[in-house]
């Protein structure tokens, strides 16, 4: 084989691989930057406002220091800004509908194109001064900061700055609330222009999980769950892209061994290799232009002589996406996620599925703030954060699983899902489509 015949093998064979693995374009650092800039451009100026006035709070500020950042500041932060500078105080002040949010930075420098810097410390060496000069200057009525008992992300400010910053106010102190649901609706809320790109991130997730659950990753009975689980980080490194957790591939297989949560999500065996007749599961996820995914797939290695999955796998796995039906449809605006696990077990087993549903809301955050529907060790409800309403234009995680007795294996299984979906008006659907059929290996 001449050097050209081999060049044009290798083109047909590269071309080949991306045409059974499509990740489409995925755009430079500087396109990535750019892009999160005009995103949080337009949140600021055509979300926010109405966030903080179904709130009730006409002032927040967010305040974080360098490598302490709260969980909020990060999601606020220019693409070029990788944590907070020194301390870095950020001043929403709601003007009203006509005039809209004015934006400030008590900070020697602009914080990005949003931000204009409102200290001059040669001119007033306190920092906290100056802020508490800027307060007063437009004498809010309630001065929300991000102080929260039960959300976490919700819970940013630390004590020394929530102490310092309610010492400079003085009497103004007295102002000073929980910024609790602001700072929730902030990261629950996901915008036209955000929807317009998270299908091309879950997407990326999808086709990531395909090659891994495929002939070309998998040899049966040499291949390890933990070597599968090795390729797909390897895989977002050279995509350039990152993974906010390790991803974890197991096995349900006709063998003695009972499902387990606390194995499944922790404790599984290090090398178990991959078999024929194995069903294998994922929990994968990926994080681009701030965005994050989070799904769970299953495949299912052929036996030899077999051409398609055994028809009772195909059975339990249509009990999960009738799961997800039932689950997805008593999403409703206002209502609370323990009455929609509530609503949602109660149909499921009436209807002879065994339900378990922990499903949460996702964007800035895997594991984002929002309301929680159910946890798998809580399947009877989740105090506060459970009662906490749905609100439009939230995206989440569809997480859950159905078990089902499979005969020939003697035991009983569990499809377990999850995929991202986006909820409003129109109710809920899902950003890149579901999984309907187990993934096959050849």
């Amino acid at each position: 084989m001449n050097k050209l015949t081999l060049l044009i093998s290798l083109s047909l064979l590269s071309f080949s691989l991306n045409a059974q693995h499509d990740y489409g374009h995925i755009l430079s650092m500087k396109d990535r930057a750019a892009t999160i800039n005009r995103l949080l451009e337009d949140k600021v100026q055509n979300y926010l406002p109405e966030i903080m006035r179904r709130e009730g709070i006409d002032m927040w500020v967010v305040v974080s220091r360098e490598y302490n950042e709260d969980p909020v500041i990060k999601t606020l932060l220019p693409a070029e800004w990788l944590a907070a500078r020194r301390r870095t105080i950020l001043i929403f002040y709601d003007r009203g509908p006509e005039k809209g949010i004015e934006t400030l930075a008590v900070a020697r420098y602009d914080v990005g194109s949003i931000f204009k810097s409102a200290w001059d410390k040669e001119q007033q060496p306190n920092q906290w001064v100056r802020f508490a000069e800027l307060v007063k200057e437009r004498n809010p009525k309630k001065i929300g900061v991000n102080k929260s008992e039960y959300f976490g992300l919700a819970d940013g400010i630390v004590a020394t700055d929530y102490e310092e910053l309610k010492a400079s106010l003085g009497n103004w102190a007295s102002r000073v609330v929980s910024a609790e649901k602001v700072a929730i609706g902030w990261l629950e809320t996901r915008t036209e222009a955000e929807m317009a790109i998270y299908p091309h991130i879950v997407r990326l997730s999808h086709n990531i999980i395909k090659e891994a659950f495929s002939s070309k990753v998998i040899t049966p009975g040499v291949t390890t769950t933990e070597d599968v689980v090795w390729w797909m980080r390897e895989k977002v490194k050279e995509l350039k892209l990152e993974t906010w957790f390790h991803p974890t591939i197991d096995v349900q297989r006709a063998d003695p061994e009972s499902f387990d949560h606390l194995r499944t999500f922790s404790k599984r065996p290090e090398k178990n290799v991959i078999m024929p007749g194995d069903l294998l599961h994922c929990d994968f996820g990926i994080t681009y232009l701030r965005l994050n995914t989070d799904q769970q797939q299953h495949a299912y290695v052929l036996r030899p002589g077999e051409t398609d999955v055994p028809d009772y796998l195909k059975k339990a796995f249509k009990n999960g996406n009738r799961l997800q039906d039932i689950f997805t449809g008593h999403f409703k605006e206002g209502r609370t996620g323990n009455e929609v696990l509530k609503m949602s077990r109660e149909k499921a087993i009436a209807e002879g599925i065994k339900p378990s549903i922990y499903t949460h809301p996702i964007g800035y955050h895997g594991h984002a703030a929002g309301t929680t529907l159910g946890m798998w060790d809580s399947q009877g409800g989740v105090p506060v954060t459970g009662d906490y309403p749905l609100h439009l234009n939230t995206a989440y995680s569809i997480e859950l699983n159905a078990a089902t007795y499979i005969e020939e294996w003697g035991k009983e299984i569990r499809i377990m899902l999850e995929e991202e979906a986006y909820f409003d008006a129109s109710g809920v659907r899902y950003i890149d489509g579901r999984q309907e059929e187990i993934i096959i290996v050849r």
